[in-house]
């Protein structure tokens, strides 16, 4: 997938006109920020929008997360120990 950020009020703005229009194109977006598609399609709106704004828009590329190849197993289980604790927070002194 595609990450797009945006930094300036006129790359938003146009970022919010490729997501609005192409929407087919569109994983997800969170304001500044978009998940697009790994497309030619998308890879040329992206690019579109820096050709555009220049250092406004900035485009890399992302890879989902598999927990099993990225972590130990260590890390996973202090993950899951971490959410089944007892008490939602801990004291500041024992």
């Amino acid at each position: 997938m595609l990450l797009v950020v945006t930094y300036s009020r006129a790359a938003r703005g146009s970022l919010r006109n490729v997501c609005r229009t192409h929407e087919e194109t569109v994983v997800r977006q969170f304001g500044r920020v978009a998940l697009l598609r790994e497309t030619a399609f998308a890879a040329f709106q992206a690019l579109r929008l820096r050709e555009k704004h220049g250092g406004d828009v900035q485009v890399e590329r992302t890879e989902p997360f598999n927990e099993f190849e990225a972590v130990d197993e260590e890390v996973r289980t202090a993950a899951r120990a971490y959410e089944e604790r007892d008490s939602p927070s801990l004291p500041y002194a024992v």
